[in-house]
């Protein structure tokens, strides 16, 4: 069964039990305590905590999902990935578990024609209630229903927000994917048993403290993984394999010349660079833009590791685009924003791939050398002072050497790999902008360049333009905002100040935003394809991310450009 006959299927089949069918919400949460969206009931998490009043009572969606919280098992294992879409019907203080569990046993084997002989049932460890039921009204074995405790059947979406005990569904995959250990049942760490479904018998809200306070009604919260019920429908015994992946699987097999299921090791990598893609494409796609913190920082990391991997199978040049390519063909009747946004959501990915295939270039070579010398040596670990300068000098990310050393069974330093970072902080606030340090241009622009590809400069056909502010640094490090009577240097993404170079100083003037005001005083290029607008906030404040209209002072280039050109005049005379 195709994997979208079963989305319909699902949605079909709660809409026939009166529920709200609601489209997916964005990756990127209204709820400020999250980073992104990683579980169905997300979305929902205001009405389950009673704070928000809808016209419904019961809901069933296909949410969009990222979770990155296992990113170092994504490629070693079948099961699982970054970005996934998750099944799930929800019922906010109307039916509980005597009717969640008959449905989704129901749906499972009549709608679905799961052999119920191959499923099997964990409950909370003292959930009579949950017992019974599957027991008694479904018709369930006893020697099929498993108890468990809270680490495997009681459900949060992170550390604080409702909760509660749950029951999951579990298919046998057969005695050759397990562990052949007596009593071997859902819950041992073999690859045997596979979640299929989790039902959440929502009814405590976990305070700050860990507290369990009872929610104002009882409610129901189930996640069924598309990919992995599509596994199961499709005879397959991993995600991977599923009409969900595998063309993204065979595009970049053909482009590495590499088969899927060849070598242990390149399947790892293909797996990785195609879970990747699909993360990164929704990610793009719901606004979140590569950068150095929060949300930007993930979709970053996800792009490096893509790169890298795709870079292991052999693939010289761009990647990710044709990738992009396939998942929009797959994914874009569903969501059609996939295939309207395609164009950019590549453009953003190009560009950062671009920018860092020479970071990885040099930053291999020497940690390549670097791992050489220490597995001579017998040693464990590598140095801080090496991590520092990979990561200082060549912009080589923290995380990434992380991984390669840890291939080669190798440790990084990371507590004095920090104490070197913060050394360097205290370092780049004594140097004032103006001073252009060698350790100033190396740190900071560098971030600075991380987080925007140019400035686009159109100064020869304007003296003013409305631009956005990509990046801010103020003493020495990048910020995001900057109040009245901080000196500041603004970086955006066009602009009509021309930058001091070949003679001629830069351009001064105006920039202007609606929370403020700076006196641009000069404008350098501190590295290429970056143009520093240093200034002075002389009202208000501004923000990154904020547009604003930027005015050159005509006089003054006039007056600068008089000047220029005399001064040639004199030296060709």
């Amino acid at each position: 069964m195709k994997s979208s006959d079963i989305r319909n299927k699902f949605l079909e089949f709660f809409e026939n039990q009166n529920h709200r069918i609601v489209p997916s919400a964005s990756l990127v949460p209204a709820d400020p305590t999250m980073l992104l969206t990683g579980a169905g009931m997300v979305p929902f998490k205001p009405i389950f905590l009673g704070k928000e009043k809808v016209d419904y009572s019961r809901a069933a969606s296909c949410q969009k999902c990222v979770r990155t919280t296992d990113i170092d098992m994504i490629g070693r294992t079948g099961r699982h990935l970054s970005f996934f879409e998750m099944l799930g019907n929800f019922s906010f203080g109307d039916y509980y578990k005597k009717d969640a569990i008959p449905w989704s046993w129901q749906f499972l084997t009549q709608v679905l024609k799961v052999d119920p002989n191959q499923l099997w049932v964990t409950v909370f460890e003292s959930d009579d209630e949950a017992v019974d039921i599957w027991r008694d009204d479904v018709g369930v074995a006893d020697d099929r229903i498993v108890r468990l405790g809270e680490k495997d059947n009681f459900w949060s979406a992170g550390p604080t927000g409702p909760c509660g005990p749950c029951s999951e569904i579990h298919y046998d995959l057969g005695a050759d994917l397990g562990c052949a250990k007596p009593g071997c049942a859902p819950g041992c760490h073999c690859d045997r048993y596979l979640e299929v479904w989790n039902l959440v018998f929502m009814q405590y809200n976990r305070a700050e403290n860990g507290d369990l306070n009872p929610l104002p009604n009882k409610s129901i919260d189930t996640g069924m993984g598309l990919e992995r019920i599509s596994s199961v429908l499709q005879g397959v015994t991993n995600n991977y394999e599923t009409d969900l992946i595998l063309p993204i699987i065979k595009k970049l097999s053909a482009r590495a010349s590499v088969g899927f299921g060849d070598s242990e090791k390149m399947d790892m990598s293909i797996k990785i660079v195609a879970d990747h893609t699909r993360a990164i494409t929704f990610m793009i796609s719901d606004g979140v833009r590569p950068g150095n913190d929060s949300r930007g920082y993930i979709l970053r990391r996800l792009l490096r590791r893509a790169i890298r991997h795709s870079r292991l199978l052999g693939i010289e040049g761009r990647v990710l685009a044709p990738l992009i390519d396939e998942v929009a063909l797959i994914m874009e009747d569903q969501y059609p924003e996939i295939g309207k946004d395609k164009e950019f959501i590549q453009k953003i990915a190009t560009a950062e791939e671009e920018r860092f295939n020479n970071t990885l270039r040099q930053g291999l070579s020497i940690l390549e050398d670097t791992i050489e010398k220490l597995l001579a040596a017998k040693s464990d670990e590598i140095s801080d002072e090496a991590v520092f300068q990979l990561y200082d000098t060549y912009g080589f990310p923290l995380e990434l050497t992380e991984e390669i050393v840890a291939e080669s069974g190798l440790k990084v330093n990371k507590a004095g790999f920090e104490v070197l970072m913060e050394e360097q902080r205290v370092r780049a606030r004594a140097n004032t902008p103006g001073a252009h340090s060698e350790l100033y241009v190396s740190n900071v622009y560098h971030q600075v360049k991380e987080l925007m590809s140019q400035t686009e400069f159109i100064g020869y056909e304007r003296e003013s333009c409305e631009a956005k502010i990509l990046a801010l640094v103020v003493d020495g490090e990048v910020k995001k905002e900057a109040g009245a009577g901080d000196k500041v240097e603004v970086f955006l993404d066009k602009t009509p100040f021309y930058a001091e170079k070949g003679g001629q100083i830069g351009d001064a003037g105006q920039i202007i935003a609606e929370t403020g005001k700076l006196e641009v005083e000069n404008t350098t290029a501190p590295v290429a394809e970056l143009i520093s607008h240093r200034a002075l906030v002389k009202e208000g404040s501004i923000k990154t991310g904020q547009t604003v209209t930027a005015i050159v002072s005509a006089r003054r280039r006039l007056s600068i450009s008089r000047n220029h050109t005399a001064t040639h005049l004199l030296h060709w005379a």
